[in-house]
């Protein structure tokens, strides 16, 4: 019983990181259509810039995340603004750049910050354990999930009960009509793009103390997963995703635990597969 609630804990802290990631990730592509795998370097500062000013500048924990997820929000925007915005009737170059923008980042954070994975400064309560059934679990795991709730919660009241919410929701359903409305799209976009850095870059934060570590190729291999979430939850479904995220944390944590070492990865890539050949819309998409 105790090995059963540790895992369910720790796959759904896991999804909760997943659903961090993957929630700005299935918003960009919802509404701007853009493949943005430049989403893992989003998440790469956000860590980085939370160690950088604890070891740097002394911050406190909490202190720490905000300036990371700050750092992680302006280069968002600043990719938007400077490299995507040219290029959203390209597709190709779109994803060109992005890729390119994804292992530009990395090699420059080795080139900064050097390839080994440097400590990350998790707070005290966070390294303690609640026992709970009988099982000890860490408190980071709860910290995840809060996180994710919250920011679920969060982005559900954005897009339901603010005037650009509702213009992101009708842009993700019709673009093309709300521009034909004569509403600024384009605002929109690096709005979503600010939203998406800022959660990818809290997922950055969250990563570090989850793992004990920070490493340049970090971002690019949880962004794998992301994408899984993404696609089971359906494109541009924040919620499909939320839903997404806890099935594959539960389904790589217990396979990962009963089976054999690897199994719980291509467990998820095997309940990737099923869902597109039972509802290729994803979960929460559009039957077609």
């Amino acid at each position: 019983m105790s090995n059963v609630v540790l895992l369910a804990l720790t796959g759904l802290g896991l999804g909760a990181l997943y659903f961090l990631i993957a929630s700005g990730l299935s918003l960009i592509f919802g509404l701007a259509d853009v493949l943005n795998f430049a989403h893992g370097l989003f998440l790469a500062v956000g860590a980085y810039g939370t160690w950088w000013s604890s070891a740097h500048l002394g911050f406190a924990f909490v202190p720490a995340v905000v300036f990371g997820v700050v750092a992680g929000t302006v280069v968002a925007v600043l990719v938007e603004v400077l490299l995507i915005r040219p290029l959203y009737t390209r597709t190709i170059e779109q994803v060109l750049v992005t890729v390119g923008l994804s292992l530009a980042g990395v090699a420059l954070l080795q080139a900064t910050f050097g390839a080994d994975p440097l400590n990350f400064p998790k707070p005290a309560w966070a390294g303690e354990t609640t026992r709970i059934l009988g099982a000890i679990v860490p408190n980071d795991r709860f910290l995840l999930i809060g996180a994710a709730a919250v920011v679920l919660v969060a982005i559900q009241v954005f897009l339901r009960r603010t005037r650009f919410g509702l213009i992101v929701r009708a842009g993700v359903e019709d673009r093309t009509m709300v521009t034909a409305l004569g509403i600024n799209v384009r605002t929109a976009f690096t709005l979503v793009f600010a939203i998406g850095g800022a959660a990818a870059a809290l997922a950055g934060a969250l990563a570090g103390v989850y793992f004990g570590n920070v490493s340049p190729g970090q971002g690019t291999s949880l962004l794998i997963f992301a994408f899984i979430v993404v696609v089971i939850g359906g494109m541009g479904s924040v919620t499909g995703s939320a839903v997404s995220a806890v099935l594959v944390g539960l389904v790589q944590q217990f396979t990962s635990f009963y089976a054999a070492a690897g199994v719980g990865e291509a467990s998820v890539v095997l309940l990737l597969a099923v869902v597109l050949l039972t509802r290729p819309g994803g979960l929460a998409g559009r039957a077609t």
